[in-house]
This record gives structure tokens, sequence and C-alpha cells, in this order.
């Protein structure tokens, strides 16, 4: 067989096999690109802290963050190929199995999904709580992304159907404080800084907060594993070692949060994650740390909270017999040490 013909057959496989949504093999020493859902979202912090401490570095891994503002764009990204791996909800992994994609979380950061349900000032007077979002727009970073899949279950849990509102994806940040101040929407699912921002200014105020265990007990009936690292199944097992040092970096992270201060971090963060308010950053810094796990483990009883919550108003995930051992590994830690 002639070259030219070796080369065409290879093409049409890698076609087949992309197609198929199958990954491509990597060698073992290729860079590692990992898209982040939102980098400079607070509850993200251990992508960029774990590239500043110099960790991935120390495991000999070349790693590239890029950033997409929501999470669901991010996992499309990952199933297509085009990254190895993302920083974004653990719910994305049993939503994945039930559509016969199997991915899964090597590392978890948060405990709690560590979003906050805002109402604007103007609107704050007649809506008390999620009970009261009939009628009302509510925005969230976009649809499909896990704000999506909080939003409705708040709102189904004080017996709001989805019929009963509207849901306008509004991004994060900078483009979540202007729906709210152009009254596009009345409440949103957003993170800090965006919500010590609008807390400071008085735009806003806090409705529902799942930044807290206590606060995301008292909201989703149980500890609710968000933030995390999840990768293709097939891509892991293929890769251990990376896999492994890439666990391993970010358990490394997980412990540094937990034994500095929010200053001392915030000194590590680039410039344009706080602007010209970093007392503001630090606020919102010290809110949010006690979401973070201490050693990127996944806890007790979290998959078994985030499978009912998504059962509850996905039907596709309802009907599918659910592996749970199959969206999340803590053998990639185990490993690396």
């Amino acid at each position: 067989m002639s070259t030219l013909s070796r080369r065409t057959l290879l093409a049409v496989a890698m076609g087949a096999m992309l197609a198929a949504g199958a990954p491509l093999a990597q060698a073992a020493d290729a860079p590692i690109t990992i898209m982040v859902g939102g980098i400079n979202k607070i509850i993200y912090l251990p992508a960029k802290l774990t590239e500043a401490l110099g960790y991935f570095k120390d495991e000999g891994l070349q790693v590239e963050l890029q950033s997409q503002p929501a999470g669901v764009d991010a996992e499309n990204q990952l199933i297509a190929g085009a990254v190895q791996g993302v920083v974004g909800f653990y719910d994305h992994t049993i939503d994945l199995q039930a559509k016969g994609k199997e991915v899964q979380a090597i590392a978890v950061f948060g405990k709690v999904p560590g979003e906050v349900e805002m109402v604007s000032a103007k609107a704050a007077p007649s809506f008390k709580s999620m009970a009261d979002a009939k009628g009302k727009t509510l925005g969230v970073t976009g649809l499909g992304s896990s704000t999506d899949f909080l939003t409705r279950y708040l709102a189904l849990r004080q017996g709001v159907e989805s019929k009963d509102y509207s849901l306008l994806p509004v991004g994060a940040g900078t483009s979540f404080i202007a729906a709210m101040q152009q009254d596009r929407i009345q409440a949103g699912m957003t993170t800090e800084p965006t919500v010590s921002q609008l807390l400071k200014t008085g735009q806003a105020q806090v409705l529902v907060d799942m930044r807290t265990e206590e606060g995301t007990r008292a909201a989703l009936g149980g500890l609710y594993p968000a933030a995390s690292l999840y990768v293709a199944n097939s891509w892991a097992e293929s890769h251990k070692e990376q896999a492994g040092k890439l666990a391993h970096a970010f358990a490394r992270t997980m412990q540094y949060i937990h034994t500095h201060s929010a200053e001392q971090i915030a000194e590590l963060m680039p410039r344009d994650y706080y602007g010209n308010d970093k007392a503001l950053y630090v606020t919102a810094l010290k809110a949010s740390l006690p979401m973070f796990t201490s050693d990127a483990r996944m806890p007790a009883g979290g998959p078994e909270t985030v499978l009912k919550v998504l059962s509850t108003f996905k039907p596709q995930v309802k009907a599918s017999n659910i592996d749970l051992s199959k969206t999340y590994s803590n053998a990639y830690l185990l490993e690396a040490k």
C-alpha cells in the first residue's frame, strides 16, 4: 500500500472517530489543554492558582488554561476532543452519562456550588423567595449550564414550574450586572466576585446562598459537589500517569487554599481578576474559601444529591440507570501519592 493510501485511510479513520465522539489518542508527554467555564470566577480559582503556584510544572506537565464563559460550552469542547479536561460543575458528568457520554471528575474543588441567587433591589420588595419567581425572568450563565439546572430545581422545590417563569442566558460578571441594571432579569444566579460587587453597590440582595454547607443543605437537601476537573473516562484510562499528576497538582492547591489567607491568595491572581478594587476581591474570597475541599476528593453523599436534583426535572437523567461510580474517581489522587 502506498504512503498516500495509508494517509488517506488514516484521515478517514480519524474523521470517523471524531464523528462518533471518540477522543483521539494523545502522546503521554503532549500538552494538556483545560477549558475553564469562566476562569476568573472564584468557584474555579484552583485552576489559575495551580498554574500560579507552579504545581503543574512541578508535576512535569504542560498545561494550557483556556476560558469559556459557560460550562455547557466547555463541556462541548471536551466531547468534541478539542480539549483534554474541563474545570466545570460535576453535574455535567451525570447529565452526559444520560446522553451516552462517559466523563468523570478526577479532582473536586467545591463541596457546594458557590452559587448565589440574587434578586434586584427593584424586585426585592415583592420577590422574597423562589416561590415568587412566577412571571419573572431569571438570569443564568447559559441554557443547559449548571446555573440552569440549579435555578430550575430551586424554583420547583418552591412549587414553581418551568412554564411559570423565563430563563435568560446573561453570562457572568459585567454582563450579568448589566442585565440586572437594565431590568432584563429580576433575579439570577451568579458567583463571587459578582455577588460582592452587587452587594457593595446595593443593586441586589441575596435570595438563596449556596456558598456555605449550611445554605446548600437548606436549598438542595445535602452537599452538592460542584467545581471540579473532569475528563473523558477513556482519556483518563489511557493517560493514567498524566491524570494522576493533574489530580495531585490540584490536591496540593486545595491544601494551599486551606493553609493560606485570602490576602495571600489574592496576591497570586492576575490584576484583571480584581481591577481597581482588590479589597472587594479579598472580601469575595473570604466569603468563598469555606466551600472548597481540602484534598480534592469527592465528598461522601455528594453524587447522590446531584443525581436527585437532576432527576427531578431532567427526564433523560431520571429514565437512565446512572452509574455514579463512573462519574468520578478518587483513584487518581491515590495513584499520585
